[in-house]
């Protein structure tokens, strides 16, 4: 007999998706109770807002007597103290993405935004222009959109705009977390190799999508990356009648096809649909995300008058080319930065920024594959972009067999080798120091990386 469902646990409550699916479900009536390794604003004070009991650290005596289901966050692993007890006991669990599916998507018009880059913002543009359009679509995104103020919101409403994360689900479950999403409309832009704690190899990665390709209904919509051979193989298995190959190359179909680019300094524009567009962020990564978006906002029914306004709007996602701060005539660039294609385009798109200005690229090896020796011929192509580089020291480097490791030394002698200066730092305060040596006003520095950069900025720019 299955028990109805009144209380719900939530094991590593405190991520961005696991904390807003439990303020989601309190919201529509659950008991709703959680722990979490390391309990901090601002999502405690998130979730204890709207009534939510936490607990700090993990013990058997924190799962609720009366528990109904437990929620596993995709951290929590064999031997953690409470779903060992959860295990014990015979409770009901499952995983975020599976509680995602069966409280808040059934019956829906899903629209998942999928793909190794782009995702974040290609669904945080989707979402405003979905609003715009009078949609009031609920949304969950891996980041944080200026214009939506929040990583997600699960309110009541027809259309969900959900980030198609490519990572596991859960302990049980080392499937893509998108194959539970029961997509309507999928977005997939360009598939490489990333994720390398979990994906041995290329043809790993298309197979994961390949799951996003089987659930994809027939009456379902696909818009995907034409300029990427990956995205067009993966996409070909997709039993949906109706696709469209957006890009801006010639593999696009006609009416997908971004046409006449012009970068500016603050905004790139183009034309799709008949239609000019403008979208205040550079960079033909960036086009190629508008364009997909505006595809889709196109097919749920907004006018393109109205995406075209909601588009020139569009302030971008926190961590995404965002100019920190000036000092001495030097300004300072944040980017995520966890793949060497996100640090080549956005090098790119920093020359049309800031046109004739000197690019430094500061580099914290921090993600999976950021710190693995898989990539190193590609951050060296990348970073060769630049006028010159900085690469710090590989994060936790003893998780790695000898030879797995990324080289940073061996990056920076590369790059001298082809005239660009670079130098293997120590880490963010030797970086600090170098850059005070070698830049000069007018320079333009982009900081690359997935985490905190050691406070880097907290070194580099004055304090108001």
């Amino acid at each position: 007999m299955i028990k109805p469902v009144r209380h719900v646990h939530f094991l590593g409550i405190c991520g961005t998706a696991m904390g807003a699916v439990a303020a989601a479900m309190k919201e529509q009536g659950f008991t709703v109770t959680g722990s979490d390794e390391k309990v901090f604003p601002p999502m405690s004070d998130f979730l204890r807002g709207r009534g939510i009991a936490l607990k700090e650290g993990y013990c058997a005596a924190n799962i609720p007597g009366d528990a109904d289901l437990v929620v596993v966050g995709n951290a929590i692993g064999r031997g953690n103290a409470e779903l060992e007890e959860v295990l014990n006991r015979r409770l009901a669990y499952q995983s975020m993405p599976e509680t995602l599916r069966n409280f808040f998507l059934r019956g829906r018009r899903n629209l998942v935004v999928a793909g190794t880059h782009g995702k974040t913002t290609t669904a945080a543009m989707l979402t405003h222009i979905l609003r715009s359009g009078g949609l009031n679509p609920a949304f969950m995104i891996g980041g944080i959109a200026e214009d939506l103020g929040k990583g997600a919101s699960l309110h009541d409403s027809e259309t969900v705009v959900i980030e198609g994360d490519e990572y596991d689900t859960a302990f049980f479950d080392k499937g893509p977390k998108f194959a539970h999403y029961l997509p309507s409309l999928a977005i997939l832009n360009a598939v490489e190799l990333d994720q390398m704690d979990i994906y041995a190899d290329l043809a790993a990665v298309k197979k994961a999508f390949g799951l996003l390709m089987r659930v994809l209904p027939e009456n379902g919509v696909l818009i995907f990356n034409a300029d990427d051979p990956n995205s067009r193989e993966v996409a070909a298995a997709s039993r949906t009648k109706l696709k469209f190959a957006a890009g801006l190359g010639p593999a696009a179909d006609e009416k997908s096809r971004a046409t006449d680019l012009h970068h500016e300094p603050e905004a790139s524009h183009f034309t799709l649909l008949g239609t000019r567009f403008s979208v205040p962020m550079v960079g033909e990564i960036y086009v190629r995300n508008a364009a997909m978006a505006i595809l889709a906002a196109h097919h749920c029914g907004v006018p393109l008058d109205v995406v075209q306004r909601a588009l020139a709007a569009f302030r971008g996602v926190l961590r995404r080319q965002v100019l920190r701060g000036e000092r001495d005539g030097v300004r300072f660039i944040e980017d995520f930065g966890k793949h060497p294609t996100n640090i080549r385009e956005t090098i790119k798109a920093l020359r049309h920024r800031f046109p004739g200005a000197r690019v430094w690229a500061a580099v914290d090896p921090r993600s999976n594959t950021m710190c693995r020796a898989a990539i190193q011929h590609d951050l060296t192509n990348a970073l060769a972009h630049a006028d010159g580089a900085l690469i710090g020291p590989v994060d936790r480097p003893e998780r790695f067999g000898p030879g797995a490791a990324l080289d940073p030394a061996g990056i920076a002698r590369d790059l001298n080798a082809q005239g660009r200066r670079a130098f293997s730092e120590s880490g963010p305060d030797a970086i600090v120091t170098r850059l005070r040596e070698i830049t000069q006003p007018g320079d333009v520095v982009a900081l690359f990386s997935s985490g905190s950069f050691g406070g880097i900025y907290e070194k580099l720019l004055p304090r108001e």
